[in-house]
């Protein structure tokens, strides 16, 4: 990765100060992005703005777009249409997956995959399912800073529904994508309809107009209280803006316009002229085409060979058929030539001469030799079939052979899988995990959900008795209090607490989706260290800032905790009292 990518920064907006708001590059390529607010607020146009900014400085991205409304970007750029839509590029299926991956990320060409024209939304689903995962796959060698836009992120992994095998590729993107050089972006009208994990995955973070009541407590809860409100108030393309890599937390921002044509606006009832959109080179359509047309000929192959066989095998049954036939006649004529043998019986039955004796000797004949010559055919007819079965036992072999590596793949997986298991296991994760399923009763927690071990680690007591033990209160924090002296060092706050602090420290926790074990881990350190602010909060119990952010504004509404300063809190008094209270004095 170069140095100028690194240190690169796109201008997407302007700050409530006048200042420009700038995103560094390297963040943005290969962070975990959420933007939402409600229709006609300004997600859209602020991802085409981010768009425009990477096109600009030269780096490629792939927008699936699910509404056809990104396509305006190629008046300026030149990018990859392709959908099912006779407007696209190339008309494109699920076969064309790994094509795309490579053409985005190995030729360095930006790509709208257009699923809004599918009319059958498996075959949608399945394009992006494949394109994602050859996208995943060829970034573990490639390790090239590559962004992933993806619009209504909800349809794919809801809140409320279950997630399918698309939706768990996309989580497992925003979890374990950066470390490979794959960042993806998830475009949302309703933040409260997106599975919470992978909200609170994401580094950054903008929030347009949203009016919903479960929408603005979910911006509550991730940022603070405060902003329910506030956020409502916001003008069309305004946002709050919430991202890692800076010391403000929140920066309210106004996004300028997009600059290229605006495919998704709201018709009107003036004119509006489509611009000249530009197109890319013949020879990579033509690369795509090829596969459409292989595929197209692998299909009228089948077809072809599947009308040969019914017509062997109808030509089969009428020979079978004849062949019965002759075989009655046959038998009918041997009757009568053994009648004929007999010289008085056939005197006595037949005229004289021998006329007809001879014209019943020839009829056998040539029954014989039609008989004969449908066993010929048969025989013909044999020798297709058996060529025929052999062919189909080729296929057979290919299709058991594909089948014995699809299976070793998956043994592979599955050998991964477990020793991941057991590395986690070796380090305290998998109780910690176990205790806030439990704590929770849903699998959809939020806190911990498996993110990279450097921003989402885990700690044992004792490291975090040990790091409580150096003491001392936040420096940034504004104000001073005394902190609570607990004098057992074994006794866990939760085993000093009173049932009805106990009982608002289990709503917090379920309001925030956040375990026990961090709201007591996070009382204690209060206890002990005094006013704090959230980032030291949770820089000192090892979790990210967005889920502490989140638990704090639940322990605040419960009466736990209170502002000591500008984002710094600390141990509500009656709390306080009632901790000391708790508490046997040295």
């Amino acid at each position: 990765m170069s140095d100028d990518t690194q240190q690169r920064q796109i201008r997407v907006g302007e700050t409530a100060d006048g200042a420009p708001l700038k995103l560094p590059v390297i963040e943005v390529l290969t962070g975990r992005g959420f933007a939402t607010g409600k229709s006609g607020s300004g997600k859209s146009n602020t991802a085409s703005v981010i768009a425009e900014e990477l096109l600009e400085a030269g780096y490629p991205l792939l927008i699936v777009d699910t509404d056809g409304e990104y396509y305006g970007l190629k008046e300026e750029y030149e990018m990859l249409h392709a959908g099912a839509d006779e407007e696209c590029d190339i008309q494109i299926g699920p076969e064309h997956a790994e094509q795309m991956a490579t053409i985005a990320l190995e030729e360095n060409v930006p790509v709208i995959l257009d699923v809004s024209g599918y009319l059958d939304s498996d075959v949608a689903d399945e394009l992006l399912r494949e394109v994602a995962r050859q996208l995943f796959v060829k970034e573990k060698k490639l390790k090239k800073p590559f962004l992933l836009v993806v619009e209504e992120v909800h349809e794919y992994i809801p809140e409320g529904g279950g997630v399918g095998e698309t939706g768990n590729l996309l989580i497992k993107i925003s979890k374990r994508g950066r470390k490979h050089g794959l960042g993806i972006l998830g475009i949302s009208q309703r933040p409260a309809d997106v599975k919470k994990d992978f909200i609170t995955q994401a580094n950054w973070l903008v929030w347009h107009r949203l009016t919903w009541d479960n929408d603005t407590k979910v911006v509550g809860r991730i940022i603070d209280t405060e902003y329910s409100d506030l956020v409502s108030e916001l003008d069309d393309g305004q946002a709050f803006v919430q991202t890692d890599w800076t010391e403000t937390d929140v920066r309210k921002v106004q996004f300028r316009r997009k600059r290229t044509f605006d495919a998704g606006a709201t018709p009107g009832l003036e004119d509006v002229e489509r611009p000249e959109l530009k197109s890319v080179s013949d020879a990579l359509v033509g690369d795509l085409q090829q596969i459409s047309e292989r595929k197209d000929r692998e299909q009228d192959r089948i077809q072809e060979l599947e009308n040969e066989l019914a017509k062997k095998e109808k030509r089969i049954e009428t020979l079978e058929d004849e062949l019965s036939s002759a075989r009655d006649v046959s038998s009918a004529a041997r009757q009568m030539a053994d009648a004929l043998q007999n010289t008085e019986t056939v005197q006595s039955q037949l005229p004289e001469g021998g006329g007809d004796l001879r014209r019943l000797h020839e009829e056998i004949a040539d029954l014989e030799d039609e008989r004969d010559e449908l066993r010929e055919q048969l025989a013909e007819r044999d020798e297709r079939i058996e060529a025929l079965e052999g062919e189909l036992e080729d296929r057979t072999a290919e299709l058991e052979r594909l089948r014995g590596e699809n299976e070793q793949l998956r043994e592979v997986v599955r050998e991964r899988a477990a020793r991941r298991e057991e590395d986690s296991g070796g380090d305290g994760r998998g109780a910690e995990n176990a205790g806030a399923k439990s704590a929770g009763g849903d699998e959809s927690e939020i806190v911990q959900a498996g993110g990279d071990a450097v921003e989402f680690g885990y700690m044992s007591d004792d490291d975090d008795r040990e790091r409580d033990s150096s003491g001392g209160t936040d420096t940034d924090s504004s104000g001073s209090d005394e902190g609570v002296v607990i004098a057992d060092e074994d006794r866990r706050i939760g085993e000093i607490l009173e049932t009805d602090l106990e009982d608002r420290l289990a709503r917090a926790c379920e309001g925030s989706q956040c375990s026990v074990e961090t709201a007591e881990a996070i009382i204690e350190l209060f206890a002990r260290a005094g006013p704090l602010r959230t980032e030291t909060v949770a820089a000192r119990v090892d979790r990210s800032r967005v889920a502490v952010q989140s638990l704090v504004s639940e322990l605040r509404t419960e009466g736990v905790l209170e502002r000591a300063g500008e984002r710094t809190y600390t141990l509500h008094e009656n709390v306080r009292a009632e901790l000391r209270s708790a508490t046997p004095s040295e």
